[in-house]
């Protein structure tokens, strides 16, 4: 049975066959002349073969020479971009993840140009759905969920606080009586969301409402859009109105009552995940945006002179009479 060729001599010889010259293959590979010619006489001893002849100091391959260096460049070139393909993937990572869908829009994607030049090498998938992530059929590595943490069999953690309240455009917030604001309103109400409006109504006794004119809107972005639009008064959570708020293109409507709070945003996967290093690396950007956020928050009560009331939106819902 034939032996494999000395894989350490193999770049010498291609060197040589390549520059026809041991001084020239010598320079390219910052060794001595002496050290190519050894490596090839190891290897046409190990072959059994002449690979190049010798005229002076002039070399030619042989045919079996002709038949190895095909062989040989077409070898190491397939090594050379193997080991770069490694080097890319030791130092590239890649992120699937699930969000919900105004969250997505609305906080999570202005942030990520942060993220991305934190970590320019990343793959980055980020699939903003309705639906929550399915993790024994899909693809994905974290979710980021709107609800009350209640997802059984999952590693869940609070990332961003909901801060809910009254928000208009000032000139439709301009047009409501200033005594008794939400009683001429139109309110813009969304299904999905934990705190709306029947409740908030009854929980902070306001009764003058009682015959409003409503609009239904699926997506927290669309009912934001409609109060930016001057339709109504939305009840909606400042995280995903903060860049209005900030530029004074929503304002609160009843500032004198507390901001309604509790953990709305929530990252949730397999506790087997949490150790993959992409997961750990992208819940710490996470959650120091979510500290930032915080900050932000902070600041726009003080602005607004707001108080903060925490719920648990499960036993508050539980308590109303309805």
């Amino acid at each position: 049975m034939s032996r494999a060729p000395n894989l350490h001599a193999l770049p010498y010889f291609e060197a040589v066959a390549r520059r026809g010259s041991l001084a020239r293959a010598a320079e390219e590979m910052s060794v001595s002349p002496s050290a190519v010619s050894q490596q090839i006489k190891l290897l046409e001893q190990q072959l059994g073969v002449k690979l190049f002849r010798r005229a002076g100091r002039v070399l030619s391959l042989t045919l079996e020479g002709e038949l190895l260096a095909q062989t040989a460049g077409t070898a190491l070139r397939m090594l050379t971009d193997a080991q770069a393909n490694l080097g890319r993937t030791r130092t590239s990572h890649r992120l699937n993840l699930r969000v919900s869908p105004s969250f997505g829009v609305r906080w999570l994607g202005p942030r990520l140009a942060d993220f991305l030049t934190r970590y320019p090498d990343w793959d980055l998938r980020v699939d903003a759905a309705p639906d929550p992530t399915d993790f024994d059929r899909e693809i994905m590595d974290m979710d980021i969920r709107y609800g009350t943490g209640d997802w059984p069999g999952l590693w869940c953690k609070p990332l961003v606080y909901d801060h809910i309240l009254p928000l208009a455009h000032p000139d439709y917030l301009a047009g409501l009586p200033d005594t008794d604001p939400l009683s001429q309103a139109r309110l813009i109400d969304s299904p999905r969301a934990h705190v709306q409006w029947d409740f908030w109504l009854w929980h902070n006794k306001v009764t003058g409402a009682n015959n409003r004119k409503t609009v239904l809107m699926d997506r927290s972005s669309m009912a934001i859009q409609l109060a930016l639009d001057g339709a109504g008064v939305v009840l909606e959570s400042m995280a995903l109105a903060t860049a209005e708020m900030q530029a004074g293109d929503l304002v609160p409507v009843c500032p004198d009552l507390p901001v309604l709070r509790f953990p709305a945003h929530w990252v949730r996967c397999p506790a087997r995940f949490v150790k993959r290093r992409p997961v750990q690396v992208f819940l710490g950007w996470a959650e120091t945006q979510a500290a930032a956020h915080a900050e932000d928050m902070k600041a726009l009560m003080a602005q607004h002179r707001m108080q903060v009331e925490d719920i648990v939106p499960q036993a508050a819902w539980q308590q109303r009479p309805f």
